[in-house]
């Protein structure tokens, strides 16, 4: 049976990066939306949007990795069965 793929290993400055680019534009929206010269209303009515939209896209992400693992593993599963089938044909008997 083959080994499990694992998938790579993200290098330290890929991790750096995109965290880095999270905090700017979560802090870029923030301020942004601090800075509007409209009510505080308005102001806590597009954080709020922004919140949750950052929650639903932390969720959205997590479940589409799911799914791609989830298929990966019934692939595998699917060709250590075919392997096993063709292992135990023999075409000469």
């Amino acid at each position: 049976m083959n080994s499990l793929h694992r998938p790579p290993n993200h290098s330290q400055a890929w991790v750096v990066q995109t965290w880095a680019a999270f905090v700017l534009s979560v802090g870029g929206l923030s301020l942004g939306i601090i800075c509007l010269p409209v009510d505080a209303w308005v102001k806590g009515y597009m954080g709020m949007g922004t919140a949750f939209a950052l929650g639903s896209t932390a969720s959205l992400a997590k479940t589409v990795r799911d799914l791609h693992e989830g298929k990966q593993v019934t692939a595998r599963i699917d060709e250590a069965k075919v392997e096993k089938l063709l292992a135990e044909h023999h075409p000469l008997r």
